[in-house]
């Protein structure tokens, strides 16, 4: 009998040794586990600080043990596993424990998962309580102990747990509830946080304030008997109040319309849905300048605050580098993501205008040149009569100047002009300011009967701004993948001469007339009820047609289109409504250039300035009946007559 023992204690020594063998080998075999983890992205303004993390379902950051408060580390091996560092991923007193309770009861109802089960389990797992899922839990957990460090286990452990609210691993969780990274949490911040993985739904400081104090006291008390805590630090960590800050909702973010439009140009650049962008720990480095953007929103619901359903597109450029630095796509993302400033295509009304003028300029024109402005029906190329007006009907029933005419934005010149050169050499001037659509060559397109997107025209009233030099508009200047690896970087490419600098000049001369009452007559100068606002030099030509209204103007620094209409193109019936986007880009241009010098357009050589008659185009005389302005011209083009010779 005696023998038989013996002989059947060695067998199941060696069953058991045997099967530790294979165990351990097969592990070893299997190698390290590994797992694919999705992470927030996060974008950064131009300065690289973040304005924005996008994640998917999930809301989760990866950080390093030491970018971790020691305190989190203390408060979680004392809440859930006080021998890590001690056992190879079993704790077989917990174990014991556990199992006698689970068959006493015949369920599964106590756990004994040490931190590294509970990694496991996090990563590959899901949380049903079988046997199967117990024993696969348990071959990954050794694989863990057998190919990570104690550390690595740790940090792999705190960046994977839930708590609550969409929020995964601890550095996500302090921003959530905090609103500070995981290194500065205090003790009683870390014990608070360190209670909620037992049960996010009812250890939740929001939802349930004292569970979740009561728990947070427990885990101070049992960092206390292991020593991870003095009781001095223990009582004191007690007596501290715990502020929990709810993060701010996505409604309240700035430039959320900016946000969209660069998330879908990064998702082009890395061609991934935009899915994989939010959940792969992308970091996305934009151009957008955060002042800019929040005097562009500020500014756009401050002077539609009282127009009900009115909409805006509105771009910024810095013209010098293309730089896109704010965007507004409506009045509220919330309840429209739709994008007005990219989007939507709408008629430009007199903002073409300087297209049509920069071709009479090349074709001869100058600011002096002189046109009738009177009631013309001009005949179109099958023979229909065709009868434009200006606004209010109004005609100076004189000559009238190419200075005076832009200024007031008179019809009747730009269509005579557009007849002069021809249509043709309008569509032709337009696709060079890189209008790259289809346009009809017809005596209309000179008031703007094309619709075009305000990012295009931005861009294009950007080379004017930019003296003539072409840059491509972008938001991305770079992005990283999770790791910091570089998979894409703006590539700045020398600019290009699209535009004779001196004829840019002559026309952005021109344009500054639209803010001088002195170019006033017949009409009143388009930019005069916004003028008086104005402490900086800027040219700009604003547009109306029966559905939109348009202001884009530039700076030497930074051009700026801005739309408003209805989005089911109801016609605008308040003259108030027309004045909406004057006054956006009037306020909005002044603000972002508060802190910058007044700088004048640069003259470049080969221009000449003469101080003229606006109305007559003449230079300056005693016959000159009001005041006179300085005007630019190429050299040689500039008149010679004075106001008073015959």
């Amino acid at each position: 009998m005696v023998k038989k023992l013996l002989v059947l204690s060695l067998f199941m020594t060696v069953f058991i040794l045997s099967s530790i063998i294979v165990i351990f080998t097969y592990t070893f075999i299997q190698g390290p586990p590994t797992h694919e983890m999705d992470e927030n992205t996060i974008i950064y303004d131009q300065n690289e600080e973040v304005v924005s993390i996008q994640h998917g379902v999930e809301s989760r950051f990866s950080v390093s043990l030491d970018e971790i408060s020691p305190h989190v580390i203390d408060a979680f091996v004392a809440a859930e596993d006080q021998h890590f560092y001690d056992h190879y991923g079993f704790d077989l007193k917990r174990i014991a424990s556990a199992a006698y309770h689970n068959v006493l009861n015949q369920n599964m109802g106590q756990g004994a998962s040490t931190l590294t089960q509970q990694y496991a389990r996090n990563l590959f797992l899901s949380h049903s309580k079988t046997w199967s899922r117990k024993i696969q839990e348990a071959l990954i957990a050794l694989r863990l102990e057998i190919f990570y460090s104690k550390d690595e286990i740790l940090e792999g452990y705190l960046n994977t747990i839930y708590f609550g609210h969409g929020q995964y691993g601890i550095e996500a969780a302090s921003r959530f509830y905090f609103d500070k990274s995981a290194a500065d949490l205090s003790i009683e911040e870390a014990a608070l946080l360190a209670g909620i993985p037992k049960g996010p739904s009812l250890y939740s400081p929001i939802r349930s304030h004292d569970r979740a104090i009561e728990r947070q006291q427990w885990i101070l008390s049992r960092m206390n008997d292991i020593e991870k805590l003095s009781t001095e630090e223990y009582e004191e960590a007690l007596d501290q109040s715990v502020d929990v800050v709810a993060t701010v909702d996505a409604q309240d973010e700035t430039g959320q319309y900016y946000m969209d439009f660069a998330f879908k140009e990064a998702s082009k650049i890395l061609n991934i849905d935009r899915e994989q962008l939010e959940a792969k720990g992308y970091h996305i480095y934009t151009t957008i300048d955060p002042e800019a953007q929040e005097a562009l929103e500020h500014n756009v619901q401050e002077n539609m605050s009282s127009h009900e359903d009115l909409e805006v597109g509105a771009l910024t450029l810095d013209h010098n580098t293309g730089k896109i630095v704010a965007l507004q796509g409506g009045r509220n993302y919330q309840e429209s993501t739709f994008n007005r400033a990219v989007q939507a295509e709408r008629m430009t009304g007199s903002t073409f205008k300087p297209f049509l003028y920069y071709a009479a300029l090349v074709y001869g024109y100058t600011p002096s040149t002189t046109l009738e402005s009177s009631p013309t029906t001009f005949t179109l190329e099958d023979g229909t009569p065709y009868n434009p007006s200006n606004f209010a009907h109004r005609y100076a029933d004189r000559p009238v100047t190419l200075a005076q005419a832009l200024a007031v934005s008179d019809n009747i010149f730009a269509l005579k002009t557009n007849m002069f050169i021809g249509p043709e050499n309008l569509v032709e001037s337009a696709q060079l300011f890189g209008i790259e659509k289809n346009l009809n060559p017809v005596p209309s397109l000179a008031l703007g009967t094309a619709s075009v997107s305000v990012h295009d025209m931005a861009k294009a009233y950007a080379l004017l701004g930019n003296e003539g030099w072409q840059v491509e508009p972008y938001v991305i200047e770079r992005i990283e993948d999770s790791d910091g690896k570089i998979l894409y970087e703006h590539e700045k490419n020398m600019p290009e001469q699209i535009l004779d600098e001196k004829y840019a000049f002559v026309l952005t001369h021109l344009l500054t007339g639209m803010f001088d009452d002195r170019l006033s007559g017949y009409l009143r100068a388009t930019g005069g009820s916004i003028s008086h606002q104005l402490n900086h030099e800027y040219a700009g030509k604003s547009g109306t047609t029966d559905y939109d209204g348009w202001m884009i103007g530039y700076s030497p620094h930074y051009t700026t289109a801005v739309w408003t209409g209805y989005d089911d193109h109801r016609k605008i019936e308040s003259s108030q409504e027309f004045q909406v986007a004057k006054h956006i880009w009037a306020d909005y241009m002044e603000e972002i250039h508060s802190e910058l010098p007044a700088e004048p357009f640069n003259v470049p050589p080969g221009v000449t300035s003469k101080q003229i008659d606006p109305t007559t185009g003449l230079l300056e005389g005693p016959g000159c009946e009001g005041e006179t302005r300085l005007m630019y011209y190429i050299n040689g083009t500039e008149p010679e007559r004075t106001c008073d010779e015959e």
